[in-house]
């Protein structure tokens, strides 16, 4: 059996997965076998197709959302709509990637901590894969991420407080090591399913990247496998040019990137997280911090927050602007687009691209 890896223990550091892209064929060749993420194989990480857990994830759409874009004075907003994968979030990425690894692996029983979109996304694949899932959640998040869970058979643990005070349950149940633990970036495998983001906004573009990408962070994976996609496509010679600058967006409620920035040694102490209704952006303590602040610093990029009363004006914005019903989070975005403009930190004419990574039909409990 293959070495099953998490992370570095020595640094309490992620590990991440890297490809001799010296021996990969180029871009014409490699997306012949699939209409969804698992079209880049050779950069992914399993190694016999037999063990890929898939349920159509990866594709998504990329839309211009003109009227938006018209109404601000703007030339170009795009909007990726990660709401179309399978369980309804950019969350079936990761953990199909990871799911797939840990039947390669032989593993029986997975655990995660969720805010909510990551734990009806485990629970799924696992089902898939016929791998036991335990799924341990706030008790304030919204009764369909509980129900999804129950659905495909998951085991269901709800903890008072945020997804920092499950991921310490998670370590309580897990001193025995008799599950394997899916928490953001604990194991390297969901974000390589995360960065295939970054692959398809490439070749939607026609390997022309945006000016600016805009991201509603919490955990920050798809934020850094993204970038990490972007320095890969570079190392190929698929893309060429300066790489877009990347924007975390987080709530008011819940803003630790910020507060990192701000006083980057002693931000935990003096930091303060409450719930947000984006329910995916309260990450109080994200595992991958360093990572997030290395990706907007190689970018020149930078964090803003956003309001509660500014994300539900956004999603009803967009919704009846555009007739997208789009997750709280990816609304943030806009609206942090608007803030950056306001500041003239965005030039009317750079050609913007916004992430939304799922469906707002989940969260229509927090806003009744």
């Amino acid at each position: 059996m293959s070495t099953v890896h998490t992370y570095a223990y020595c640094c309490d550091q992620p590990l991440m997965v890297e490809y001799d892209l010296l021996k990969h064929l180029p871009k014409t060749t490699n997306t012949l076998h699939h209409n969804d993420m698992w079209r880049y194989p050779a950069l992914l990480p399993v190694q016999n197709e037999v063990n890929i857990v898939s349920l159509g994830e990866g594709m998504t759409p990329l839309f211009s959302l003109d009227k938006l874009a018209a109404g601000a004075d703007l030339s170009v907003v795009m909007l990726k709509d990660e709401s179309f994968n399978p369980t309804g979030s950019f969350k079936a990425r990761g953990l199909s990637v990871a799911v797939s690894k840990a039947k390669e692996f032989g593993i029986t029983h997975c655990i995660i901590p969720t805010a909510g979109n990551a734990g009806g996304a485990l629970a799924a694949y696992c089902a898939k894969a016929d791998i036991e899932c335990t799924v341990v959640m706030p008790t304030h998040t919204p009764d369909i991420f509980k129900q999804e869970c129950k659905m495909y058979g998951a085991e269901l643990l709800l903890v008072d407080g945020l997804i920092n005070d499950c991921a310490k349950k998670v370590v309580e149940l897990n001193r025995d090591k008799r599950y394997f633990d899916m928490s953001t970036l604990k194991e390297p495998y969901r974000l390589e399913g995360k960065k295939t983001m970054g692959y398809e906004i490439a070749e939607q573009l026609n390997w022309q990247l945006p000016d600016v990408i805009i991201y509603p962070a919490g955990g920050g994976t798809g934020l850094i496998g993204i970038w990490k996609a972007f320095k890969e496509m570079k190392a190929l010679g698929w893309i060429k040019g300066p790489l877009p600058r990347m924007i975390a967006v987080q709530s008011e409620e819940c803003a630790p990137i910020l507060s990192a920035i701000k006083d980057p040694v002693n931000w935990k102490n003096n930091f303060m997280p409450k719930p947000t209704k984006a329910n995916g952006l309260a990450v109080p303590f994200p595992f991958g911090m360093k990572l997030m602040l290395k990706v907007l610093k190689e970018s020149g990029g930078t964090a803003i927050a956003v309001s509660e009363a500014d994300i539900e004006g956004a999603m009803k914005e967009i919704a009846r602007t555009e007739g997208m019903l789009i997750s709280p989070e990816g609304a943030a975005t806009w609206k942090a687009l608007l803030q950056l403009q306001k500041i003239n930190a965005i030039d009317a004419s750079e050609r913007v691209l916004l992430l939304n990574t799922g469906t707002g039909y989940k969260y229509l409990e927090n806003f009744g």
